[in-house]
């Protein structure tokens, strides 16, 4: 009976190639096929940001994910996860590419929920944008026994201001066209000041602009807001 390949779910990280981890690397380019998500665009972010890496004898399997509200992505993961087995069935290795880590808020964890069941998985961390966010911004998020609470922007509003009322510091992910909820929510729990505003971090076109500043028609999905921590360090 022939050997199953592997499936590798790859943190590549918030964009930077040199964040990639040194085991993220050896996968990467030793693994015989490739995939990735692509947008409806026909964009491919995640490949883009390891390209030099990936070699033409690779076997490359493209995902096209729609990322409105109005679609459903279950259809495409579905045909991705057969395309996917198919390789895996024929026991050649398959890497995953996923933004940050695949396990926080991953595309990854869709195709791992359809495949683990039935092939082995191996999972690599990786760096995500919020972690790089602070980074980049220079600011510690927590101390000693801070509540940090990590928010999606899609959420009501409602929802979103109870959890911003109960935490020490917060980031606030997947802004886009939901910036002027979350900026109006900010400015009425008195939280403008202390929030920072990044986007695509560790990117060559990151951007970093005071929060009352930002133009609502440049957002980008791959933008974020850090609240940190308000606790004195020792």
């Amino acid at each position: 009976m022939m050997k199953q390949g592997r499936l590798y779910g790859l943190g590549i990280g918030p964009g930077d190639p040199e964040l990639l981890t040194l085991k993220a690397y050896r996968i990467l380019t030793s693994s015989p096929v490739i995939a990735y998500p692509t947008m409806e665009s026909g964009k491919v972010l995640a490949r883009g940001f390891v390209a030099d890496f990936i070699t033409p004898k690779q076997i490359e399997i493209p995902i096209p994910l729609p990322f409105s509200v109005e679609r459903s992505s279950q259809p495409y993961y579905d045909v991705a996860a057969e395309k996917i087995a198919l390789h895996l069935q024929d026991g050649r290795d398959v890497a995953v590419l996923c933004l940050g880590d695949p396990m926080l808020y991953g595309t990854f964890m869709y195709i791992f929920n359809r495949l683990s069941p039935q092939f082995q998985v191996e999972v690599v961390p990786g760096i995500s944008s919020m972690m790089a966010g602070a980074a980049m911004l220079g600011t510690p998020l927590t101390y000693r026994n801070d509540i940090f609470t990590i928010i999606p922007a899609t959420l009501e509003a409602d929802i979103i201001g109870d959890h911003l009322k109960k935490c020490d510091a917060a980031a606030i992910i997947k802004l886009g066209r939901h910036f002027p909820k979350v900026r109006e929510i900010l400015d009425q729990l008195d939280l403008l000041e202390r929030a920072l505003y990044i986007e695509r971090a560790t990117c060559p076109n990151q951007r970093i602009v005071p929060i009352r500043e930002v133009e609502l028609s440049d957002i980008t999905y791959w933008s974020l807001i850090i609240i940190p921590s308000q606790t004195k360090p020792l």
